[in-house]
């Protein structure tokens, strides 16, 4: 009978111990949740759908590779149709979830402000990589939560503003949307200009999540323009593109870089788009001269064969490397704040080309800019 006892004891400590390594193997392996709110309906759609696949097709690659530390990324998405309070209220319902470790790839100025102003982000205490949005009130003052990808809008403004001005043009108007988005690019350009002791010769807004831009167009023709800079998103930059240039408007078109020159000529024509320049913050993805964009290519075509090569996608392809890379630095059974911290460490990290940094102090990781233009054929010219 002793022996029956001794044997079933320890019968029990080798299923508990069994067990104990089935669940520390479970939780190694647990999925690594990535939280992505974005605009899959309304007027930003089809760039909300390309701001997915950048991060889906690298997400998809790292997983047939075996995940991170035995862990594979789930990428869960929701729409917020581009309006602010269902930005907020999808982001809370992420972080009251456990297993969201990190956010990535938002959309929306006045979305993500809200955040912040909410004070959604710091109670949540988890890190947002790569929104797609260049605001500087979420660049300063400094938060410790968003990890940008991207430059500023201020920067796309002095480099379209360096640009007109070595042209010899000096009336300068501004067409932009009415929202913290609209405001921090209006700002942008008013600021380049005063650097040139220059000044506005019209601002003219619209109201967010409408193409109602007619106006605009009024106030921007009677101001004599020689130079339009487009602080909008594809559908009312299309539509006072077509508006302005049927109504007789000759000045120079520029449009800060969250636009997609491929909407723009199926909704305004390519005799409308054809010369505007758009700003862009990553490299030329169309032609594969850096390994980086070698890599989105070949993940494009594998993992997502439908989908065309454009600026959108390969933004958020950058940033799901940066997030990936703080992902392997915050080891085994990550945590919000070890992922933040992890992120924090990143310095002259190479994605193949774009090198991306941060610190205990700085969340912008890179401040890359140029200027593209729409040739005669729709495409982009560099």
């Amino acid at each position: 009978m002793q022996k029956l006892k001794i044997w079933a004891r320890q019968s029990r400590q080798v299923l508990a111990a069994l067990l104990l390594s089935n669940l520390g193997s479970l939780a190694f392996s647990a999925d690594l949740v990535i939280g992505q709110v974005a605009p899959l309906s309304g007027v930003l759609a089809s760039t909300g759908k390309q701001m997915v696949v950048g991060g889906k097709i690298y997400f998809d690659s790292i997983n047939a590779q075996g995940g991170i530390h035995g862990a594979m990324i789930r990428h869960e998405v929701v729409d917020d149709g581009y309006k602010v309070p269902e930005t907020v209220r999808l982001t809370r319902e992420m972080l009251a979830r456990p297993e969201v470790i990190a956010l990535f790839g938002f959309a929306g100025t006045a979305n993500v402000t809200q955040l912040l102003t909410d004070g959604v982000l710091e109670a949540g205490g988890a890190a947002l990589v790569a929104p797609y949005t260049g605001g500087e009130s979420l660049r300063n003052p400094f938060n410790p939560w968003i990890f940008h990808v991207r430059a500023g809008y201020a920067a796309e403004a002095e480099h379209m503003v360096q640009q007109v001005t070595t042209l010899g043009m000096k009336r300068v108007a501004v067409m932009y949307q009415d929202d913290g988005f609209g405001k921090a690019g209006l700002l942008g350009v008013e600021n380049a200009l005063a650097k040139r002791n220059l000044k506005l010769a019209a601002a003219a807004g619209y109201e967010r999540n409408t193409d109602k831009v007619e106006d605009a167009v009024k106030a921007i023709r009677a101001s004599d323009a020689q130079a339009v800079i487009m602080i909008s998103v594809n559908k009312p930059s299309a539509a006072f593109v077509k508006q302005y240039r049927e109504g007789g408007g000759g000045a120079r078109l520029y449009n800060i870089s969250v636009v997609d020159p491929v909407e723009l000529v199926k909704l305004a024509g390519l005799k409308n788009v054809h010369g505007l320049g758009i700003s862009q913050v990553v490299p030329y993805p169309f032609a594969a001269s850096l390994p980086v964009v070698r890599q989105y290519q070949d993940l494009l075509k594998k993992y997502a064969p439908n989908e065309v090569v454009n600026y959108t996608s390969f933004e958020e392809f950058v940033g799901a490397k940066v997030l990936v890379e703080g992902l392997r630095r915050a080891g085994p059974n990550p945590t919000r704040a070890k992922v933040v911290k992890a992120l924090e460490s990143i310095n002259n990290y190479d994605t193949g080309g774009i090198t991306v940094s941060y610190s205990a102090s700085n969340r912008i990781g890179s401040r890359f800019v140029e200027v593209t233009v729409v040739s005669n054929s729709g495409k982009l010219m560099k």
